[in-house]
């Protein structure tokens, strides 16, 4: 198994679970979390980054997420997420790993539908 597979198997996990000690295991003490590439700052460190997970999701999400490519510092994962009858979202992800495996950093690119006119 990849270094990037096997840690977005941690992530999904960590993202179930909400478990203080699997967001630890994925992400550095020094990580950046950006939920946006343009955001004007990233949630630092590993302690802002385990209390942002803590909140609860809207409803229970459907997903779907596969290892795009991948070097050793470097991995491209693509999905989807759906929290129905809220939100759907289409994601990819740069993870930016650290020696251990763990992410240091972390950019997410997420788009929500566009929506159709009428006419098309």
């Amino acid at each position: 198994m990849s270094r990037a597979q096997e840690w977005l198997d941690s992530y999904l996990r960590a993202w179930k679970s909400k478990d203080e000690s699997d967001v630890r295991a994925i992400f550095t003490d020094d990580a950046e979390y950006w939920f946006r590439p343009n955001d004007a700052e990233p949630v630092r460190g590993i302690d802002a980054i385990v209390e942002m997970w803590a909140g609860d999701e809207p409803v229970e999400p459907e997903y779907a997420f596969e290892v795009l490519i991948e070097d050793e510092r470097l991995g491209i994962i693509k999905g989807h997420v759906d929290y129905p009858g809220h939100q759907h979202y289409t994601n990819l992800w740069e993870v930016y790993f650290a020696p251990d495996g763990r992410a240091q950093r972390f950019v997410e690119w997420f788009m929500t539908p566009r929506k159709r006119a009428d006419n098309l």
